[in-house]
């Protein structure tokens, strides 16, 4: 199976439009057409337990709670969705020379672009695969779009999925 890297920037323009799968979340309600898990999260670039302390479980939480709702947008009632993250790289990152005061500040700049690395299946109800992948979703110019709503803490990953999903599953998507 091949990696395709997509960067929205390029694939959605500059002004912007938009494995094991088996386990799912204890969480997850099993009418759900899509579930969501996180591979080894304690290993991702940017949401460590180790270093976020209780934020991490919140912002996966949150990620994981915005694939389901965006996905179930655009995944018809007959199909499942099941995405399996691998790595998580935020929008930003800190920068520790900046001194004590801004230990827990993300410095948003262009070369820190959100990157989320996943793998995905899309299965019919007989359980046939429809359509499956890996995909490093990246968003270059994710700074030139107006992401909403703007006190997100996610906004930029958030705006980020969104194109994915519309680039990935559009055409699925009811009228």
């Amino acid at each position: 199976m091949k990696t395709k890297i997509l960067i929205l920037a390029t694939l959605l323009g500059a002004a912007g439009a938009g494995s094991a799968f088996a386990v799912v979340p204890a969480n997850a309600k099993p009418e759900t057409r899509v579930s969501v898990i996180f591979v080894e999260p304690q290993k991702f670039t940017d949401v460590k337990y180790d270093s976020w302390g209780d934020n991490s479980p919140d912002l996966l939480d949150r990620i994981q709670r915005y694939l389901s709702t965006t996905g179930g947008d655009y995944v018809p009632a007959d199909l499942r969705l099941e995405i399996k993250v691998t790595d998580i790289r935020l929008a930003g990152e800190f920068e520790p020379w900046r001194g004590p005061s801004f230990d827990d500040v993300r410095i948003i700049r262009s070369i820190y672009p959100p990157c989320i690395k996943l793998e995905f299946r899309l299965t019919n109800a007989k359980g046939s695969v429809v359509k499956e992948g890996k995909r490093v979703i990246r968003d270059a110019a994710f700074q030139l779009r107006d992401p909403w709503p703007k006190d997100d803490y996610l906004r930029y990953e958030k705006d980020m999925l969104r194109g994915w999903f519309r680039a990935e599953f559009g055409s699925l998507r009811k009228s």
